[in-house]
């Protein structure tokens, strides 16, 4: 059964990338609402170790419906590369951790404001032919805008927090970039010195 499920990741090479999803455990973590419930999520049973030249990308979770990523580490990784790779995988865990439980906390509301409006309609969940019953999009929509009011807060301070880690992340990415050409420039210039004949 592991085995199938790892069958199912797939490997990207040759570069990095960037997290996939902008609505996608740390501290920030405790940025939750304190009413949230604290169980540990888990993550994908099957991941695959990291490769040294690719990252693995894996089928969307049922309850985040993000997919995770194990990104590669590179033979030679530098302390900077070394930091960016923890920085992104644990941007990761926390994006699916904020997305599982904020989907969790949907579905479980969604459910009982139809069952709410359903039983004030003198109605149940299924209908004497025993086809599902449903509210109208107008209905719906009253719900939406409430459960979107209701955690305004809690989508700005995930918004902040993800803002700060892809400008880290970003940074990071750019220090690494400047280091692999500062590399490449002085390693140049070297071997153009040692190849000047005296």
């Amino acid at each position: 059964m592991a085995n199938k499920a790892a069958a199912t990741w797939r490997s990207v090479s040759g570069f990095l990338l960037p997290p996939l999803r902008l609505h996608q455990i740390s501290g920030a973590s405790s940025r939750l609402c304190s009413s949230e419930q604290k169980k540990p999520i888990k993550m994908s049973a099957s991941r695959p170790d990291p490769s040294s030249s690719h990252d693995w990308i894996g089928p969307p979770n049922s309850l985040s419906n993000l997919r995770p990523i194990v990104y590669r580490i590179s033979e030679n990784e530098s302390d900077l590369e070394k930091q960016l790779r923890k920085l992104r995988q644990e941007t990761e865990d926390w994006n699916h951790v904020f997305w599982t439980r904020q989907n969790v906390n949907f579905s479980k509301e969604k459910e009982a404001f139809i069952i709410s409006q359903l039983k004030a309609k003198g109605l149940t969940l299924r209908g004497e032919d025993g086809r599902q019953s449903s509210l109208s999009s107008e209905e719906m929509a009253v719900f939406y805008k409430s459960f979107l009011d209701k955690n305004r807060m809690r989508h700005a301070d995930y918004n902040r927090e993800w803002y700060r880690r892809n400008f880290t992340i970003t940074l990071l990415m750019a220090r690494i970039a400047l280091n692999d050409l500062w590399r490449t420039v002085t390693a140049k210039h070297h071997k153009k010195k040692n190849s000047t004949p005296i």
